[in-house]
């Protein structure tokens, strides 16, 4: 009986200290970078706050249009001698991927567009006319720009950069591979909402959630997603808006393919995959941007994207597509 009570309670001790293991080997980092902030959480007792914070700095100094000492800053400029580093030349050609697969709904070159409405590092124009938004759209397009000896090679010095669109989902990768380039392969990184997951957390996969578009301000939860070594992203127009004189919504997703601003029933999108972040970040973009039947229609020929879609039906309703 002694002996029974003694084996239980050695194996009780054993459980304690592999629940306490296991909480010593989550490392949480928290803090802000990119104008926004970020959680990573890991399957390790390692620091890695230093590191991190030096990447984020790397991140920026490529392709932070905030920063006039960027390199994307310096080109958007019109300084020609710039050679760009990896960091620029992978973001360079996702970009030019998933502007060709997303027919140009995607496109980095809005930049002056973003800024003229208020969304972007530089001036703001008020009441833009359609006159000059045509104007403004004869400097837009991916097509427009190349990329040769690692420099960027413009048809236009009026063609402005601007990756802010993906930039954020580009940084959780950048923390993620380095993570796993210290083994570790359990970890959630999140900036800005947008996330990469791998592993697990006590054995069980990571879960986070999507938020009901709530246009009143509060927050609220739509659904719970578990991320199987997944990347998702969130876009949606109904938080961050202006308001121009005629009463009428300024979103901050610019069409690409018209240079409107303009809101639609297409609330939120998120979309996750078993890949990077700065591509799920990117689809969401170009989601928004496309609407919710076009979206539809690329997601039959993109199987590997899965999304959760929420909109206003017919009856202004909040609705959800999800596949």
């Amino acid at each position: 009986m002694i002996k029974r009570i003694t084996l239980l309670l050695v194996l009780l001790l054993l459980v304690i200290a592999c629940k306490e293991e296991k909480k010593q080997n989550i490392t949480k980092l928290q803090g802000t970078v990119f104008g926004t902030t970020y959680h990573i959480t890991y399957v390790s007792s390692e620091d890695y706050q230093k590191p991190i914070d030096s990447l984020f700095v790397l991140v920026n100094k490529s392709l932070s249009t905030y920063m006039p000492t960027s390199d994307i800053s310096k080109i958007n400029q019109g300084d020609t001698t710039i050679v760009v580093d990896d960091m620029f030349v992978e973001v360079f050609e996702k970009a030019k991927r998933i502007y060709n697969e997303t027919d140009g709904y995607f496109d980095p070159t809005i930049g002056r567009l973003i800024d003229a409405y208020g969304f972007g590092s530089g001036k703001e124009k008020k009441n833009l006319t359609t006159e000059e938004i045509s104007a403004l759209m004869e400097h837009v397009g991916f097509d427009k720009v190349s990329l040769k000896d690692r420099k960027v090679h413009r048809e236009s010095s009026d063609i402005e950069f601007n990756v802010n669109a993906f930039a954020k989902g580009y940084g959780v990768d950048v923390v993620g591979r380095f993570l796993e380039s210290k083994n570790i392969h359990d970890y959630l990184v999140e900036i800005g909402g947008e996330i990469r997951a791998r592993g697990t957390k006590d054995g069980k996969l990571w879960k986070v959630a999507i938020e009901k578009p709530n246009v009143d301000g509060t927050r609220s939860i739509q659904k719970v997603i578990e991320l199987d070594n997944e990347s998702m992203a969130t876009s949606g127009n109904y938080r961050k808006y202006k308001v121009n004189a005629e009463g009428k919504k300024i979103v901050h997703t610019v069409n690409a393919k018209t240079g409107l601003a303009e809101e639609s029933n297409l609330l939120s999108v998120s979309v996750r995959l078993k890949g990077d972040c700065a591509d799920v970040d990117a689809y969401a973009t170009a989601f928004l941007a496309m609407g919710l039947e076009k979206t539809k229609v690329f997601l039959e020929e993109h199987p590997e994207l899965k999304v959760v879609l929420l909109y206003h039906n017919e009856a202004n309703e909040l609705a959800e597509y999800a596949n």
